[in-house]
């Protein structure tokens, strides 16, 4: 479901109030980042906080994180916190501030996170369930209490379930609601049964869906999407997808159930960052009014790649996990074909080793059409959006994505497959009416992949209709201006379901 107006026409006649909103997530950019939810919760607080709301960010401290670098400062220095068994925990609380002011929380244990990893330890389950509790255990302590607690991916899904079981009598909590944002349902937090003795609610009511064996697994996922007051998605698309045994991960039935809580908006990029008139990655700045400039671009990529540098050959080019969720076993079909075409292809990223050799071999085999680099290298990864003409993103399945629009806005066109955040962001153009910013296929299907690449070959020949293409897309607002106003109407409407006791 999107947030039109009608849907939150009760919840905006609050519009204008300052929100009090507590951000939970497990990683944030510029402090820890393992994907693309780092970035999301890096830019969602500054952009709320300009907006006016009071935005506070709470994370754990992980051992790479350093607190010199970061001037991280002691806020509270004890408390003691129930883990399994009657068991306490002491952990503290230090602080920093971020995008002109505002407050992050860090969550330090010695035990639990004091590592130079994120996620993949046996303890998971106990480190991030030990991160939720502190969470809510020291918010008296600072003396603040939030309308909202904005809850990210698996590891903070057992808030909203908290709100609504051991902390439901308590007078502090009451009347706080929660939302609860799935990034990508693939990746649910499964563990054994005893995970819910660690988190104090094996005696309560709670959901487990059907997975592999519902008696001994539980996705703690789907504690979240069971009581928050509102379920969102970073796509409205995907949003619906989900509702599907093909893309629900075996949740879907659990979703339905609460498919009137369940929302999606796209995520935002930052602009700031993302700028091609001020990147200082690029051979040469551009924009809108210099798009002759951009040229240069493309040119020094094909040198640094040691491709032949030539300003009328399309340059395609493809930032991604190598996987078949990405597209990649269609790619690995047409790509020969493909190269016959008077065409270079550019890719850059790391995966299943199968795709490591796969393509290296084909590049070893046409040194003078593609290049492949086997790394995530930010500066040649601005290079390849300053200087290709064509992004590739052929997704199984896609949330939302970020690299369609970051690609638009420095003037490459998209090449996607119409699914989650690609199909709200990417409209196929026809050549007809002027109409669309990309290229589109929805058959997960090599055939048709290969068809929407030639489609953007063919019209790349039309260099004045390209030139409008590039200009639409280089213009088009995929801040995290537009996102953070959706995101206030979510709240708002969490507050109104959360006050008439909606929320399960």
């Amino acid at each position: 479901m999107s947030l039109d107006n009608n849907t939150l026409e009760t919840a905006g006649k609050i519009t204008g109030n300052i929100l009090k909103i507590l951000i939970v997530a497990a990683e944030a950019v510029p402090f820890a980042k393992v994907g693309h939810v780092a970035e999301v919760i890096g830019s969602l607080p500054g952009a709320l906080h300009q907006m006016g709301h009071d935005v506070r960010l709470v994370i754990p401290r992980y051992g790479r994180i350093d607190p010199m670098k970061f001037d991280l400062k002691p806020l509270i220095h004890e408390l003691s916190v129930p883990l399994q068994n009657n068991h306490n925990e002491n952990v503290y609380i230090t602080e920093t501030q971020i995008k002109g002011g505002v407050p992050v929380y860090f969550v330090n244990s010695e035990r639990y996170f004091n590592r130079e990893g994120i996620y993949g330890y046996p303890d998971d389950d106990e480190r991030f369930i030990l991160f939720c509790r502190t969470v809510l255990e020291m918010l008296p302590e600072l003396g603040w209490q939030p309308d909202i607690i904005h809850c990210h991916e698996w590891h903070t899904a057992i808030i909203p379930n908290w709100l609504h079981t051991i902390y439901a009598n308590q007078p502090f909590y009451e009347n706080i609601a929660s939302v609860y944002t799935i990034h990508n349902l693939a990746y649910q937090g499964i563990f054994g049964y005893r995970v819910l003795e660690v988190a104090g609610i094996a005696d309560f009511d709670f959901v487990v869906p059907t997975i592999d064996d519902p008696s001994n697994l539980v996705s703690l996922m789907s504690l979240g999407i069971r009581h928050a007051d509102v379920i969102s998605t970073v796509s409205p698309t995907y949003a619906q997808e989900i509702l599907t045994p093909q893309y629900g991960e075996h949740l879907d039935e659990l979703l339905l159930e609460r498919k009137s809580h369940l929302f999606g908006i796209l995520n935002g990029i930052d602009t700031n960052l993302f700028n091609p008139a001020t990147d200082r990655y690029l051979a040469a700045r551009f924009d809108e009014t210099r798009l002759d400039d951009r040229l240069a671009n493309k040119l020094n990529l094909q040198k640094d790649l040691k491709l032949p540098q030539n300003p009328d050959i399309p340059v395609i080019g493809m930032i991604t996990r190598l996987a078949n969720q990405k597209g990649l076993d269609l790619l690995s079909q047409i790509i020969e074909p493909l190269l016959k075409y008077d065409v270079q292809f550019v890719l850059m990223g790391t995966g299943d080793p199968l795709y490591h050799e796969r393509f290296s071999q084909v590049a070893k085999n046409n040194p003078e059409k593609m290049a492949v680099l086997l790394t995530f290298n930010t500066v040649l990864a601005q290079k390849i959006y300053g200087g290709s003409d064509i992004f590739l993103m052929p997704s199984r399945f896609e949330p939302c994505g970020l690299g369609q629009m970051i690609a638009m806005r420095y003037g490459s066109i998209p090449v996607v497959r119409r699914t989650g955040g690609l199909a709200d962001t990417v409209e196929d153009f026809d050549p007809r009416t002027g109409q669309g910013n990309g290229f589109t296929f929805t058959e997960y299907d090599q055939h048709a992949l290969f068809a929407a690449i030639v489609r953007a070959l063919e019209i790349y020949k039309y260099k004045e209709t390209w030139h409008k293409l590039m200009l639409r897309d280089m213009m088009a607002d995929y801040s995290w201006k537009a996102s953070a106003n959706e995101y206030v109407k979510l709240y708002q409407k969490a507050q109104q379901f959360h006050a008439h006791g909606e929320s399960t």
